[in-house]
């Protein structure tokens, strides 16, 4: 069964940043934000296993399972490598899933985060693209793909193997472009002469290309005064032919109707705006920043249970603003609620599952220094 392209929308409500209230899933904001997304027609949602410490299925189960009849949307979940240790892990992931999301089968479902290594060599060990097959068969899943954080050589390599892929998920965003880590434009490039739909994660950057400093918000509030900046990395990635869903991991109501704003509404970019674009990555790559999404990966198996997220936002606001005092309290409240950057013990557990691949272990002995040392 190919996936009909006609019925796909072309926003993805992405359930990894889902709003919380002291540390647990708001349910009655995410009820009313799956509420206004399905109202303007929109019918895709982005779980995994891992989100939210595995509470993001059992939030779809509850806000879109529970209240919408089943044919009217469509759920997408992943099967983590990390937790495969024996062939049987995979039954037993899968079937925690669908009683998790309370549904009999998912419309997509993706090996989670192919990459080189450890992730890829897994799913190679435990034959779960054969495994795959099997369920679609079951009809236990509708498409099946992967999404991917490795390098083009290794996609090439994985594509020509393994032809019944029907989609893949890729990080596809402006700044990304000339990564030379993600390689973003390089994959999409792979994947559009192969004619393969990709669904886009992290099209804003972890909330990167939302907000920036006022001089190169200036740029694009000057073309178009009236939409936000995150618009414009949305219809960024929304203008690129080949692109069938764009995930956007919503925390608020405010980010729904922005994002509904911008895709009810949708214009692609036109020539002169591709140039503001240009023109914005390179002044956003001359100050050096962490390049972490916030998918918080790092966070669940850390032994001094640092918020890693939070540490390298804080960095990253005073690379660019040194004298912004609110940077430093909003650290200290990050730091009351779990563990300091001092605090590191360099187990590397966070790096060997970060999906940008950063180095966690210096970045965090270089906040230590500028975040816990006295004050003289």
């Amino acid at each position: 069964m190919s996936i009909d392209l006609s019925i796909m929308p072309k926003l993805g409500f992405g359930l990894m940043r889902l709003p919380e209230n002291d540390g647990v899933i708001d349910h009655e904001h995410v009820c009313r934000m799956v509420d206004a997304y399905m109202e303007a027609g929109m019918n895709y949602f982005d779980t995994a296993y891992v989100y939210h410490g595995g509470k993001s299925e059992v939030a779809a189960r509850e806000a879109l399972v529970k209240r919408y009849p089943r044919e009217s949307f469509m759920i997408a979940t992943k099967l983590p490598a990390w937790e495969l240790k024996k062939p049987e892990d995979i039954e037993r992931v899968f079937e925690e899933q669908l009683q998790r999301a309370g549904v009999d089968y998912f419309d997509f479902y993706l090996l989670h985060s192919l990459e080189d290594g450890s992730n890829y060599d897994t799913y190679v060990k435990y034959d779960c693209f054969s495994w795959g097959l099997q369920k679609k068969a079951e009809g236990k899943i509708k498409h099946f793909g992967f999404s991917f954080h490795g390098s083009p050589e290794l996609l090439k390599e994985v594509l020509n193997l393994h032809p019944e892929v029907e989609f893949v998920q890729i990080q596809l965003n402006y700044l990304d472009r000339t990564n030379p880590v993600v390689r973003s434009q390089e994959l999409y490039e792979i994947l559009h002469e192969r004619n393969i739909p990709i669904i886009v994660m992290e099209p804003v950057r972890g909330g990167m290309l939302a907000s920036m400093a006022p001089e190169i918000e200036a740029k694009l509030k000057k073309r178009q005064p009236d939409k936000s900046v995150a618009s414009w990395a949305l219809r960024f990635v929304g203008s690129l032919p080949g692109v069938m869903t764009i995930l956007s991991g919503m925390s608020s109501e405010d980010q729904m109707r922005d994002n509904l704003d911008t895709f009810l509404n949708f214009e692609p970019l036109a020539s002169d705006e591709f140039e503001i674009i240009n023109d914005v990555t390179k002044d956003i790559l001359s100050v050096p920043q962490i390049g972490c999404t916030a998918c918080k990966y790092c966070c669940d198996g850390c032994p001094m249970q640092i918020s890693i997220p939070d540490v390298f936002r804080t960095i990253n606001t005073l690379r660019r603003y040194p004298d912004d005092w609110r940077s430093k309290n909003f650290y200290s409240g990050v730091a009351s609620r779990g563990g300091k950057a001092s605090d590191c013990i360099g187990c590397g557990q966070c790096e060997s599952v970060c999906p940008q691949h950063l180095p966690i272990i210096e970045l965090m002995k270089e906040a230590a220094d500028i975040l816990d040392k006295p004050q003289e």
